[in-house]
């Protein structure tokens, strides 16, 4: 969803949400119409707990702050993504929107995409600007503050250079996909920074004793209202001095630093702790170990572009990673063909099809999944940025009805012989990512220093 992710979730919607979310889309996509998205759409958000909304203006009150929809940029599953904008400062970025109906699993998965935003540091990797978590009359809202891309992404570009006929600029491409591989880079190298007492455990409010907390506490903003900062348990002793979610360190375009908010509003204790998607990844685990974890659905979608400048002054892209609602610990070792079944289901749900690696589709029993996974992702999109469609996702075969699933298990591809413009040293890339079995499968390291040698060669 205009490469901001989305969640699929299986659990049940009401009808009114449904009718008041569609309608709320509908109508926020259209010029001057805040109104009438504010007046269907913005109850959902729920007024009575501790988030107001204002049906003239089309705002809505989150941790404090006005803030203004200006139209809807994606949809799926339970996720809405909008353009907003803080009345404030004026300063916009995107709203994603994910309701988690009671008794659905998309609350964890929603905290587990939070969480993912706030553990991984990286100029490659989009920063959460801030959280909150609402109640609603039947589970709860999260709200996820993010920088806003309007060049949009990897996906939107290749849809452009299709259009206009043209193919990418072979230095340009390497230098997106370099950014991209630094992205992933930090997520299958990550170590833990702090694990403490408390390190299993995350304030939200609770579903079943609502009427214990006043209005502030059902919101249960995730945010650190002293500092101005998301808590987090990972921080390193020396990052304490860091500008708050939307202080000067939020600014991703070379634009001015955005300003900081207002101070936030105090937050109430809470009673109930629920354990964070992320506690059972961590037992047995001390500060400093290795703990790779895979992205599991990268694609050109889930890369957004940004205008940035070399030290020289040189006009570049800029490549921030996104989406994380299927990131999940790396290695999982499969014990029982049950957990084989349930992690392919898993697979299907929340990984592209066309950019799924072959482990992920037949899930064999005593074998470990890795952070390869990611790999094979890379090289089809590395290929889609190339020749503007997966490499298991060509118009011939989609013209003979060709079946994608068998096409990745049997590593069924070839390069375009047509008017193929780009260097054998970018093609090799692709090559040493598309390698069936796991373990000959190139390492993120591996693809960087492939792609460094590439971009000297066109540089």
């Amino acid at each position: 969803m205009a490469g901001y992710g989305s969640l699929g979730g299986r659990g049940q919607d009401s009808l009114l949400d449904k009718i008041q979310d569609s309608i709320f889309a509908f109508a926020s996509s259209l010029p001057c119409a805040a109104d009438l998205c504010q007046t269907f759409g913005g109850g959902n958000a729920g007024s009575s707990s501790g988030t107001s909304n204002n049906a003239v203006s089309g705002t809505l009150k989150l941790n404090g702050r006005n803030v203004q929809i200006v139209k809807l940029l994606g949809e799926g599953g339970f996720s809405f993504v909008y353009l907003a904008r803080d009345r404030e400062s004026g300063r916009e970025f995107a709203l994603k929107k994910i309701r988690c109906p009671a008794g659905s699993d998309a609350l964890p998965l929603a905290l587990a995409e939070l969480e993912a935003h706030r553990r991984f540091r990286s100029p490659n990797i989009m920063q959460l600007l801030d959280s909150a978590v609402v109640q609603d009359a039947d589970g709860k809202t999260v709200y996820l503050f993010l920088p806003f891309h309007p060049m949009g992404n990897v996906q939107d570009y290749i849809n452009k250079n299709l259009a206009s006929n043209r193919k990418w600029a072979e230095k340009s491409l390497l230098e997106v996909f370099l950014g991209s591989c630094l992205g992933v880079k930090e997520l299958h190298s990550y170590k833990l920074k702090d694990v403490g007492a408390d390190r299993g455990g995350m304030t939200i409010p609770s579903s079943q004793d609502d009427g214990d907390h006043d209005g502030a506490a059902d919101q249960a903003p995730l945010l650190d209202t002293q500092s101005g900062r998301i808590p987090n348990h990972d921080d390193d002793d020396d990052d304490e001095d860091e500008e708050g979610p939307f202080g000067a360190s939020a600014a991703v375009d070379g634009s001015e630093p955005i300003p900081s908010y207002p101070p936030q509003p105090k937050r109430n204790a809470y009673q109930e702790r629920q354990p964070r998607p992320s506690g059972e990844d961590l037992q047995g685990l001390s500060k400093g170990d290795l703990v790779p974890y895979a992205h599991r659905d990268i694609k050109p979608g889930n890369i957004m572009l940004s205008q940035a400048s070399t030290e020289e002054g040189e006009a570049v892209l800029h490549p921030t990673l996104m989406d994380f609602g299927s990131t999940v610990k790396a290695r999982v070792h499969i014990k029982t063909r049950r957990q084989a079944i349930a992690e392919q289901d898993v697979a299907a749900e929340r990984s592209s099809m066309a950019y799924r690696a072959p482990e992920l589709f037949d899930i064999k029993t005593d074998t470990t999944l890795t952070e390869a996974v990611d790999i094979w992702s890379l090289g089809c999109t590395l290929y889609c940025m190339m020749y503007s469609y997966s490499p298991f996702e060509t118009p011939t075969m989609m013209e003979q009805g060709g079946s994608v699933a068998m096409a990745v298990l049997q590593n069924n591809w070839k390069f375009p012989t047509d008017n193929d413009s780009y260097s054998q040293a970018t093609r090799k890339i692709i090559e040493r990512c598309l390698v069936t079995k796991v373990e000959d499968r190139a390492k993120i390291d591996e693809v960087i220093k492939l792609t460094q040698e590439a971009l000297r060669q066109v540089s």
